[in-house]
């Protein structure tokens, strides 16, 4: 999807100062956005951000203008403007891209035959994709990984070698983001993938969310246990153990400071990013 500044200034209403027909290709990051991409930025929390970013435009308020000196488009709402706009640069998953064992060629791998695999997919040597499992576009699993039945992976997600993937396991789901229009919900998409190292082992039923921008984060030697939600851009560092029932709050990073690993205790718990 490619829109100019003056197609994407109607769709969120509001006002370009700069050039209308400059192309924009993708929304990012203020720290790792490129010139083809557009970021956005809420309070003056984000002036320097702004003056360093390389992103070719931005969506800011006015407030936040004496920050930036090239080409932006003023909304009232940041937040709003955000989230009408991820869903143009959203990708939904095509159904005619999937085939079944018989369209299949992967001669190093076993793949059930009644399971769902989309486009682009690489599946490493003596990987195993089990029963009514859905593996959506451009997912990547390494070798000597076990994707157990009624596992889905949706489109980018990547998985390194040696990783098991129990049943009923949700990776690359979409994130919970939402911003305030009035007394109305405006629901964010989400571009990010998620990025699962080698050596992992995740349990049934856990779900993984995608980053809104960035990568939702999974180290090597992770152990997350069953019935585990982590929502998206979390960041889980190498080594680490979480036990059932975990909640993990967007954002949040987990056993990458200092320490190599960590231990999240068998209690329900909420970690506010």
């Amino acid at each position: 999807m490619t829109l100019t500044l003056k197609e994407i200034a109607e769709l969120v209403e509001g006002s370009i100062e700069g050039d209308p027909s400059k192309s924009i290709h993708g929304i990012g990051a203020l720290d790792s956005a490129n010139s083809n991409q557009i970021c956005y930025a809420v309070s003056e929390k984000y002036k320097d951000s702004l003056k360093n970013s390389n992103a070719g435009a931005f969506i800011i308020s006015k407030s936040l203008k004496q920050f930036c000196h090239r080409d932006v488009i003023l909304v009232e709402n940041v937040y709003l403007a955000y989230s009408i706009l991820t869903h143009k640069f959203k990708v939904i998953q095509d159904i005619k891209n999937f085939n079944y064992d018989h369209q299949l060629n992967y001669p190093d791998s076993s793949v059930a035959a009644n399971s769902a695999i989309g486009k682009n997919v690489n599946i490493g040597k003596s990987s195993t994709i089990g029963v009514n499992c859905v593996i959506e576009d451009n997912v990547s699993i390494g070798s000597n990984s076990i994707i157990e039945s009624n596992v889905t992976i949706l489109r980018g997600s990547q998985i390194g070698n040696n990783c098991v993937i129990s049943p009923g396991a949700i990776i690359g789901s979409e994130g919970f983001g939402n911003a305030r229009n009035n007394k109305k919900w405006s629901s964010i998409a989400h571009l990010g993938n998620v990025s699962i190292g080698n050596n992992v082992s995740i349990g049934a039923n856990t779900t993984i969310d995608r980053g809104s921008m960035s990568n939702t984060e999974i180290h090597n030697g992770v152990k997350i246990d069953n019935l585990i939600h982590i929502a998206h851009n979390v960041i889980i560092g190498e080594d680490t153990a979480i036990a059932a029932k975990t909640g993990i709050a967007g954002s949040t990073i987990i056993g990458t400071s200092g320490a190599s690993s960590a231990i999240v205790s068998q209690t329900t718990l909420i970690i506010s990013g």
